[in-house]
């Protein structure tokens, strides 16, 4: 038993991802943030602030170290944050002449907020192709169905007839902007130090910021540790895709309840009434996109980021994009599987 649908054992057959969640493991989250520690020497000794031979041990103990994760669930709740335990244990382990280079100039929000990143520039990457496959799937459907005619609502009522095409135009025209919007999308590496001004780099802090958004393959951008607009505009972009796929849900839900215009095979059936298939897929688009709608007012409550860091505010963002992402994931998921069971739409 969980407290989250997305992992439930069985919940998470409705609305769980198995391609995303490995993402926000915590083997994912650990291996992404030794990537930054190993990533950080190397832009370090490139720039003659550390030395290579310690640059080169760093590099091959993060390759293979694995912590112990019981002293850092330990730690985490001491210190609110799980990087001082891991970098205590990653110096024992590259030993005592490299541990004086290690982490040098960063501070424990910078490797969390990277392993952030790298995790969300693949998974929006897996998105878009997602994204791509629902388009296609709706071209298909077009092509057969296209010229059938549906009756157009408007306000709940019925306007005038329309053709199939009209409707799925208007489930499948946001799709290619949003598959845009991923592929153009910033993920920053973030690198400010304790405060900010990686005052312990002096002025090669802009140079090694540089190499290390290179090494990671992220954008070189200036410190956002307090300005979550990254955070926030992946966030917004994950509750419009969700929003979008819960509009073409909840058509679908509708014509399934007049039932004359759609057949869909898998549908959900009942305990107490055998005749029925429950159009499910349909209806969790639409939960999915207020919960992304939902979930959203808190990301931009974590804008209110006082000072040089929150810890408040940063806490909020791990307890609810997560969980935003994986729900835009079993969207896309769910918005994929009903265009390929719609076997009707409109009449000849």
């Amino acid at each position: 038993m969980t407290a989250s649908p997305f992992d439930h054992s069985f919940l998470s057959g409705l609305l769980g991802d198995d391609e995303i969640a490995p993402y926000f493991s915590a083997e994912a989250d650990i291996r992404a943030m030794l990537a930054f520690e190993a990533a950080l020497a190397k832009a370090e000794a490139a720039n003659g602030l550390i030395p290579g031979e310690a640059a080169r041990t760093i590099t091959e103990t993060c390759a293979a170290f694995s912590p112990d994760v019981t002293d850092l669930r330990s730690a985490t709740a001491r210190d609110g944050v799980v990087v001082p335990d891991l970098i205590k244990q990653l110096r024992t382990a590259v030993g005592e002449e490299a541990a004086k280079s290690l982490h040098l100039g960063a501070t424990s929000q910078d490797v969390i907020d990277t392993s952030l990143m790298i995790r969300l520039k693949a998974v929006a990457f897996l998105f878009a192709g997602r994204l791509s496959a629902i388009a296609a799937g709706l071209d298909a459907l077009d092509r057969q169905f296209g010229r059938d005619r549906l009756m157009g609502h408007t306000r709940m009522q019925a306007a005038i007839p329309i053709t199939v095409s009209d409707r799925l135009n208007a489930w499948r025209a946001p799709l290619t902007t949003y598959r845009d919007r991923l592929t153009e999308l910033s993920f920053p590496v973030q690198f400010g130090g304790a405060a900010g001004t990686l005052d312990k780099l002096g002025p090669q802090a802009a140079a090694i910021r540089a190499s290390l958004a290179q090494e990671l393959g992220l954008t070189d951008a200036p410190q956002w540790q307090s300005g979550r607009l990254p955070i926030a505009d992946i966030a917004g972009l994950f509750s419009s895709i969700s929003g979008s796929l819960g509009k073409m849900g909840q058509d679908i839900a509708l014509l399934a309840q007049a039932g004359d215009e759609i057949e869909i095979s898998g549908g959900g059936t009942s305990s107490a009434m055998a005749h029925k298939q429950n159009p499910v897929s349909a209806e969790v688009l639409i939960s999915l996109a207020r919960f992304n709608a939902t979930a959203l007012s808190g990301i931009h409550q974590s804008l209110v980021h006082e000072q040089e860091r929150s810890g408040a505010a940063w806490t909020l963002e791990w307890l609810l994009l997560p969980q935003m992402t994986m729900a835009t994931a079993a969207s896309l998921r769910l918005a994929g599987e009903l265009a390929r069971n719609i076997k009707r739409l409109g009449t000849a």
